[in-house]
């Protein structure tokens, strides 16, 4: 049993790899304005985009310009996602004719679908129309994820430039992000769910009558479109409330494959084209390596924890493979392991498992890959630039250690670019921890927890991590649909993801005006194995050193509890 879930995790790593390598290159030629085999049907696309909108795709943009046009045109867009909810009940396409979503909810999903969080206080099937799913929610998942990728492109160049004012233009890459990357990948995905069993359509919903005699109310709604972009742009945001554990959005073993795939191949994708656009794949084949070593622990813990189970659900007879309170039945506990490492890894907060149910062990990795900065893989673009953040301090690291200048890719990482590093880990970890805090001692952010002690606290931990991380998963035990953790939540959204976006910009801006320094005796290879386990360490002693006392309080004190038979 054991051997074959190993095999099972081996096999989806190797699947992933292969099919990110060849997706890297794709994605190298697009961003360098190459040729590709998509170009007849999207070149023409593009230049009517630009003509209509009045964009001059030949001109570049310094880092600040950059910055501007990707803020305003997120937050119009959250706007638009607001004004939508507002009214949806006076707008097409709502056949079970719901009504206004209410303003905090509103606000917090407006804010969690355009910062690529997908965070849902929400039953899709029981508060959106499908107007609003389409127009609002859909295509936010296509511009939250082509921000990310924009961004990862812009800090590429500058790292990659030399003596440049400028890293691009954000209107250039946020439409080859969507036209070459995410719409055929979305489109062909979507068909594959379809053929699969995955629903399509806009229908009314069905109440049927059950062979026991009783009445029951199916969902309808067009799912495949947004359930393939949810999970190839790491949004998550399920169209229903069951998310991925919903037979019709994953109805098979094959389509939960495939799910779990979408979520990673993009992300994994971009450290291939990291390293093309740098002129050295090897650069981005270390951070590639990086980020699945540290996968592999992450999974590796929680399959044993998972495997291993509650001895006090063993004491009922329920030992092992056998306790699968909170995991997907059809897909066993490996599945449901890979899934939920897989989408806390990735900013995705598609589930195929509710993990509040799973041990405290076996909760606390999802929660510590969120708590990381989602860099192991990470969001669509947002996984890539925040890891080498974290190269960025592991170099500067590394120059203190043998009293040299610190340098990258040929290019002397100074105080600026450290700040902003720094500025870039410390925004989101303050955010958690702050925003955990308040709600932990206030009445309005304990009245919604649903288990009292160390399990409550996780809860908290948690639903912040995930905020601020983008990632958009939840422990179930958590009402979240309250004023307080509306407007919280989505304030530590905003937060979380432009207090990392611009500090990113800032250093891709400082970069790109950098001359090359000839490597010397001192200068220190970042495309080897060592500095592969360096990185990694780095990314796992900050997160340990920053969030340790927290969880110490939370699942891991949990854990002990349960080993020694005591319940909440």
């Amino acid at each position: 049993m054991v051997s074959t879930d190993i095999l099972q995790m081996a096999f989806y790593l190797l699947l992933l790899i292969l099919l990110a390598i060849p997706l890297g290159f794709y994605m190298a030629r697009v961003f360098n304005g190459e040729s590709t085999f998509l170009d007849p049907i999207f070149r023409p696309l593009e230049r009517l985009i630009y003509r209509l909108t009045g964009v001059d795709a030949g001109r570049e943009m310094n880092w600040r310009e950059y910055a501007l046009m990707l803020v305003v045109f997120n937050i119009l867009g959250m706007a638009a996602v607001y004004l939508i909810q507002r009214i949806q009940g006076i707008l097409p396409f709502n056949p079970q004719h719901f009504g206004a979503v209410p303003p905090d909810l509103a606000f917090n999903t407006a804010a969690s679908f355009m910062t690529n969080t997908n965070w849902q206080a929400y039953g899709g099937e029981s508060t959106m129309s499908y107007f609003t799913q389409m127009t609002a929610l859909t295509v936010q998942n296509f511009l939250s994820a082509a921000t990310g990728i924009a961004v990862a492109v812009a800090l590429t160049r500058g790292l990659a430039r030399r003596t440049a004012r400028t890293i691009g233009n954000f209107w250039v890459d946020l439409t080859r992000s969507i036209l070459w990357v995410l719409l055929p990948l979305s489109l062909g995905l979507a068909l594959i769910l379809v053929s699969l069993g995955v629903i399509q359509n806009l229908n009314p919903y069905l109440t049927i009558t059950t062979l026991e005699g009783g009445r029951q109310t199916l969902a309808m709604g067009p799912v495949a479109s947004q359930e393939a972009i949810k999970l190839l742009g790491t949004n998550g945001g399920g169209f229903f409330n069951a998310n991925s554990s919903h037979p019709f959005e994953n109805p098979t073993p094959l389509t939960n494959l495939l799910e779990m795939l979408a979520i990673l191949i993009i992300p994994a994708g971009l450290t291939i084209t990291f390293g093309q656009m740098v002129g050295n794949h090897r650069q981005g084949l270390v951070i590639l390596a990086a980020m699945l070593l540290l996968f592999v622990f992450a999974l590796g813990v929680v399959y044993a924890s998972e495997h291993y189970g509650n001895p006090q659900l063993g004491a009922l007879g329920m030992r092992g493979p056998t306790a699968m309170e909170g995991k997907e039945v059809r897909f066993g506990i490996v599945n449901s392991s890979l899934f939920a490492t897989i989408t806390t890894a990735a900013s995705c907060g598609a589930v195929n498992t509710m993990h509040d149910s799973l041990t405290p062990l076996g909760g606390l990795i999802p929660m510590l890959q969120m708590m990381l900065g989602e860099v192991v893989f990470g969001g669509v673009g947002s996984g890539l630039y925040g890891m080498l953040v974290f190269v960025i301090l592991t170099v500067f690291i590394i120059g203190l250690m043998v009293g040299r200048t610190p340098e990258y890719l040929g290019k002397k990482i100074e105080a600026r670019e450290v700040k902003m590093a720094i500025l870039a880990v410390l925004i989101p970890a303050a955010t958690i921890l702050l925003g955990s805090a308040l709600a932990a001692v206030i009445k309005t952010g304990t009245s919604s927890i649903l288990n009292p002690g160390p399990h409550g606290l996780s809860e908290i931990l948690y639903a912040f991590a995930s905020g601020a991380g983008n990632n958009g998963s939840a422990f179930a035990g958590l009402n979240a649909n309250t004023p307080f953790y509306n407007i919280a939540l989505g304030l530590v959204m905003l937060i979380g993801r432009f207090g990392v976006i611009l500090p990113v910009l800032a250093i891709a801006g400082s970069m790109a005006g950098k001359k090359m320094v000839p490597p010397g005796p001192g200068t220190f290879q970042t495309t080897s194995l060592l500095f592969t386990g360096l990185l990694a360490a780095v990314v796992l002693i900050v997160g340990a050193l920053t969030f340790f006392p927290a969880l110490a309080l939370g699942p891991l004190v949990e854990q002990l509890l349960m080993l020694a038979g005591k319940t909440f």
